[in-house]
């Protein structure tokens, strides 16, 4: 039935781009979310074949997050060896212009990167059920399929997660103008080496976080506070500012600082803001996660 393969491929297609939120958001990881979509297709073909799928978004978003929880529950184990910090892979993007309302829903499901870092605090089954109800608007009772628990158990799953998000000190949303004025205002304190300016940036309690995954230099604890911290960041940026081409990088919908080494992406600063400073300040240096990054943002 070449025509029925065909038209289900141009199906999963168009809903392709969702189902790798959904895993990312799940995973805080591009890569095996992609992966995850993907393997999604060849049991996709074959369910179908045995019977009609008559809600193709509905079944792939249960098989994908099903999936998807299965990979973050194995990859935990990995992520307690992990050398230093972990931290989520970038959702990156390059930095556009005003969206199309078209992409409206698109971005509406793009998990803040604050908001990914925060995640890796729950539970798989947590995460899963507060990512499939709260941001993508699944019932508790599809949400109970995919995590294995009734729906009741699933609906204080999703409360203990939404509680423990809501005790967090980040805010996960933020007014573009304000996210970018804040990014502003650090670029150039640190590129003019300004160490009172760049404190004024930085929140009083603020965390620098840095992931090298153990092969290149980064710092293996978090710097906690704004004078420690921008001393930190004041000595990085001595150090490597000779050395490096700044651009702005889309990352998890906005901005930040995207640092290349002979045309390489080395380093990725995103901020994470509330008012008029920041209130973390997370380092991306680990090159396998960059490397995919880049590919993406540069569309290949």
């Amino acid at each position: 039935m070449p025509d029925a393969r065909a038209g289900l491929a141009e199906e999963y297609d168009a809903l392709r781009p969702r189902m790798v939120r959904v895993a990312y958001a799940i995973l805080g990881s591009r890569a095996e979310a992609e992966d995850v979509v993907a393997d999604c297709w060849p049991r996709l073909v074959e369910a179908d074949a045995r019977e009609q799928i008559r809600d193709l978004a509905g079944w792939l978003t249960v098989a994908v997050a099903r999936a998807a929880t299965d990979v973050l529950r194995s990859a935990r184990v990995r992520r307690e060896e992990y050398v230093g910090p972990w931290l989520p892979e970038p959702y990156v993007d390059p930095v556009d212009t005003a969206p199309d309302p078209a992409d409206r829903v698109t971005l509406d499901e793009t998990v803040s990167y604050a908001l990914a870092v925060v995640l890796e605090s729950l539970s798989p089954a947590e995460r899963t059920a507060w990512v499939l109800h709260d941001v993508f608007g699944m019932g508790f009772a599809e949400v109970a399929s995919v995590v294995g628990r009734t729906p009741a158990a699933v609906r204080q799953l999703a409360s203990r997660a939404r509680a423990h998000l809501a005790a967090q000190p980040a805010r996960f949303e933020v007014d573009r103008s304000a996210h970018e004025a804040v990014l502003g205002r650090f670029l150039a304190a640190a590129g003019g080496g300004d160490l009172d300016a760049l404190i004024a940036t930085l929140d009083p309690e603020v965390v620098v976080t840095s992931d090298g995954g153990g092969a290149v230099s980064a710092a293996r604890r978090p710097v906690h506070g704004a004078e420690r911290s921008a001393r930190f960041l004041a000595g990085l940026v001595a150090k490597y500012v000779d050395q490096v081409e700044i651009e702005l990088l889309g990352v998890n919908g906005a901005p930040a600082i995207g640092l290349r080494e002979d045309g390489v992406l080395t380093s990725l600063i995103v901020l994470t803001v509330a008012g008029d400073r920041a209130t973390r300040v997370d380092i991306l240096r680990a090159p396998a996660k960059l490397a995919a990054a880049d590919a993406r943002s540069a569309g290949q």
